[in-house]
């Protein structure tokens, strides 16, 4: 489900994935740890969270400390909860519904999804599918959004092949980025997980209404 360009490059390394999976399992990790748990030197951790964190996955807090010392840096997965809110993925939540709403204006056929308007989703709901559609589209994808069934169809998988040994992780990794990107735009949409399938290229991803 990573495409090779836009938002998802910043985890086309493994490397990056494998640091992802990480701090989405347990949250406020330092450098040290993560280089301790992957094997990299501590320079090229920070490089990779550099770039995780310009992508908006992954965000960053210096620790408050009561005791004397300088405090470290901790950085968690961007969940779009108070606390591991980021500030990237709002500002392109914002441009991804203002895009939205121009288009349906200009082009109101456009509103128009397996024959259900999209309003009746709500607008919360809208601007979350603006959000995710945006998020993908920049990355390479072309996803079939139907807002009727809330699914996201993004067949064929690229890494029905490519990394496939690691295609596990793969999926569970961005499975929490898509969470995130709905979570960031605030809405009522969640991610439920991904359709099973004995065909490793097709990848249908189920969403839900809270």
């Amino acid at each position: 489900m990573v495409g090779t360009s836009g938002t998802y490059s910043a985890i086309s390394s493994y490397s990056r994935v494998e640091i992802l999976h990480l701090v989405q399992r347990a949250p406020q990790r330092t450098i040290a740890e993560l280089a301790a748990a992957t094997g990299l030197h501590a320079n090229t951790v920070r490089e990779h969270l550099d770039r995780l964190v310009e992508a908006g996955h992954v965000v960053r807090e210096t620790e408050r400390r009561t005791t004397r010392g300088r405090p470290r840096v901790l950085f968690s997965a961007a969940t779009g909860e108070a606390d591991t809110s980021s500030s990237v993925l709002r500002r392109k939540a914002r441009e991804a519904a203002e895009r939205g709403d121009l288009m349906r204006r200009v082009m109101p056929w456009t509103s128009m999804a397996s024959g259900a308007p999209a309003t009746e989703l709500g607008t919360e709901a809208v601007h979350q599918i603006d959000a995710i559609v945006d998020h993908l589209a920049e990355s390479g994808f072309d996803p079939l959004v139907d807002e009727t069934a809330l699914t996201i169809d993004l067949s064929p998988c690229p890494h029905a092949s490519a990394q496939s040994g690691h295609r596990d992780t793969l999926c569970t990794v961005h499975l929490a980025i898509m969470e995130g990107v709905l979570s960031g735009a605030r809405g009522p949409l969640h991610v439920d997980g991904m359709h099973p399938s004995c065909d490793p290229a097709q990848c249908v991803v189920q969403l839900t209404s809270s």
